[in-house]
């Protein structure tokens, strides 16, 4: 805008020059006449016409200049205006991709190997199971630490069948040695093994019914037929983490 404005006045002052000097041509031009007239007294009153009209010019000479002026005092305005410029390279920076966190995996093929476990049975009703599977823990911690043996992984439940009431079920640890003194529906045995497809569940164990939701989905659109049996391994130790941030893996045997 300050360069548009700079060339409209440049174009004004040709303009200006031609109105300002028309005066003078039109002052110059009566000044004949007293020379061809035989009287002197008409001479003097044209004469003051001229100067009169003549002295407007000199006063309005300086007007091109005056209207120059602001020329220079424009002129570090595109060097202000240019300063902001170095202010571009910030977007770039903002520009860095941020970091992408990695998804769960839902469905990822994995193999599972047997482990010596110490394991105890247990039935449920579903509107107590989780109270039930924490029973199940516990019981089996407190054999543990009264032998002071240390877990050897997590805490698992494999599904053995289930029902619209409930469920049947091994709660199991496993160890590296042999827990003795076993209570009653104790045994040592060996975890689940074989291929299997894994899940994951964030969340508490009541919002578990959208995983497996989730999960059955997941199998139709394979065309996949999973096995009766299904495990549940607690990342997260569900005797002391809040029942909201429990991290549970799904393993699903297909047949």
């Amino acid at each position: 805008m300050i360069r548009f404005r700079r060339l409209a006045l440049a174009a004004l002052i040709p303009a200006a020059a031609l109105s300002l000097g028309l005066p003078e041509v039109l002052a110059q031009a009566p000044s004949p006449a007293p020379a061809a007239s035989a009287s002197p007294s008409p001479a003097p009153p044209a004469a003051p016409s001229p100067a009169a009209s003549a002295s407007p010019a000199p006063a309005a000479a300086p007007s091109p200049a005056a209207s120059a002026s602001p020329a220079p005092a424009a002129t570090p305005s595109p060097a202000a205006s240019a300063s902001p410029s170095p202010a571009t390279p910030p977007p770039a920076a903002a520009t860095t991709p941020a970091p992408v966190q990695t998804a769960d995996p839902f469905g990822l093929e994995t193999t599972l190997e047997a482990r010596k476990v110490v394991m105890v049975k247990g039935t449920a009703n579903w509107d107590s199971a989780f109270d039930t599977l924490i029973d199940a823990f516990k019981a089996l911690n407190t054999l543990l630490d009264k032998q002071g043996i240390k877990p050897a992984g997590n805490a698992m439940i494999v599904y053995t069948s289930t029902d619209d009431t409930g469920f049947t079920f091994l709660a199991e640890i496993p160890v590296e040695q042999d827990p003795k003194n076993l209570a009653k529906d104790m045994s040592i045995g060996k975890s689940p093994e074989g291929k299997v497809l894994k899940f994951v569940h964030r969340g508490s164990y009541d919002n578990m019914d959208n995983t497996y939701e989730a999960i059955t989905n997941h199998l139709d659109d394979k065309r996949l037929e999973a096995k009766d049996t299904f495990i549940e391994e607690y990342l997260t130790d569900p005797l002391k983490t809040a029942e909201d941030k429990l991290v549970i893996n799904v393993f699903v045997p297909l047949k």
